[in-house]
């Protein structure tokens, strides 16, 4: 029997209670953990996030299975379901801990993360330029408990309904066979 491959993956892409609700419902995604990375401080709490003046960026650490979803498919993902162009901000959510980011683990990360703007940016796929940021991977702090699995336990609160629920509309619709055939709880 063949040994599973994990890999890692840490996106910021505005709220993380959003981003993290994407990828969970991907195929070959094992886990998904809400959290804090590219700052200054060590250990930040969510009050500390909120000011803007950590550096942190509100980011999910996304555990997956390259045998079944790759790194590509996961950028493509990233930026189908949130707007990579505006700096420092995603809808009315404002601030440096909501930008756009892509921090990488490895080379071969960055390498094809740089590709996927350049291609996306020549296929003119945004209206303006991507502003995404592409930075190294630091330590990763994972955010208190009460942001983990937020959607999948607070999926009438207004924000959900607002912000999260379009998203995952597209993600229905768009990347349907990328999906995971059992429901989450």
């Amino acid at each position: 029997m063949a040994e599973l491959r994990i890999e890692t993956a840490v996106f910021a892409g505005g709220c993380f209670w959003c981003t993290e609700a994407v990828f969970q419902r991907l195929e070959g995604v094992l886990k998904v953990i809400s959290g804090y990375t590219g700052g200054t401080i060590k250990n930040p709490s969510y009050r500390e996030i909120t000011t803007g003046r950590t550096g942190h960026a509100e980011a999910i650490k996304i555990e997956f299975n390259p045998d079944i979803i790759n790194y590509n498919e996961l950028l493509e993902i990233f930026f189908a379901t949130h707007d990579p162009t505006t700096l420092n901000q995603q809808g009315a959510d404002r601030g440096t801990q909501y930008r756009s980011a892509i921090f990488y683990a490895n080379e071969t990360q960055k390498k094809i993360a740089e590709e996927v703007i350049i291609e996306l940016n020549n296929l003119k796929i945004f209206e303006d330029p991507i502003v995404t940021e592409i930075a190294e991977l630091g330590a990763f702090y994972n955010a208190e408990h009460y942001h983990q699995n937020y959607y999948n336990q607070n999926s009438n609160q207004g924000y959900c309904q607002f912000v999260i629920n379009p998203k995952l509309n597209k993600l229905n619709t768009t990347f349907k066979n990328k999906l995971k055939k059992e429901k989450l709880n």
